[in-house]
């Protein structure tokens, strides 16, 4: 099974390649959702605890968590140290019961890939790019973004030099919806392709 890394700056278009390939045939694992699960169960009361104000009716509330992290970096690095680990874990899990039922390939949604250093863990890492004045219209049209807070997101990610040092393949979802996942399949097709020639594969 090859493992393959979806990563690229907010608004970028990775989730749309994400389910492409999953539509073609991958396991797919999104880190976000994986995270968002965590708030909303066993996480609820340290995140609770590390942040109140998050917590509305007994839920987490997602944009009032983004906007109370984001402002107070220290409470930022402790809810990363709650949470990487979780996701490190069924990320783990994900794996070892994707090639349990034979998948050809893995995909994983991962934002902040390079920033984490997650790259370790796969075997290829596929970028999603689009121009940045596309990216910032796509971002900003999101529910409960506004321009600060988008900055303050971007600030944390890595610059795009970065992210395409790290890449093995480029995918360009700066234009139409189909254009992008017509590359996702391109993608998966020769990538798949070389896992099935793998010797001793079963």
């Amino acid at each position: 099974m090859i493992v393959v890394a979806v990563t690229g700056p907010i608004a970028a278009g990775k989730s749309t390649v994400a389910h492409a390939l999953e539509a073609c045939g991958a396991a797919l694992f999104d880190a976000d959702a994986e995270v968002w699960a965590y708030y909303q169960g066993e996480g609820l009361e340290a995140v609770g605890a590390l942040f109140p104000e998050a917590r509305v009716a007994g839920r987490i509330d997602r944009a009032r968590l983004s906007a109370l992290a984001l402002a107070d970096p220290q409470a930022l690095r402790r809810l990363e140290e709650l949470v990487h680990p979780v996701v490190a874990a069924r990320r783990r899990t994900f794996l070892s019961e994707a090639r349990a039922r034979g998948a050809r390939m893995a995909a994983m949604e991962i934002p902040l890939l390079v920033e984490t250093g997650g790259e370790r863990f796969v075997d290829v890492v596929a970028l999603v790019d689009a121009p940045e004045a596309i990216r910032r219209e796509r971002a900003l049209a999101r529910p409960g973004m506004n321009a600060q807070k988008l900055a303050a997101i971007v600030a944390r990610q890595a610059d795009d030099a970065q992210r395409r040092r790290r890449a093995h393949f480029v995918i360009d979802a700066g234009g139409a919806m189909e254009s992008t996942r017509a590359q996702a399949r391109d993608l998966f097709r020769a990538l798949a392709g070389s896992e099935k020639e793998k010797p001793g594969d079963a």
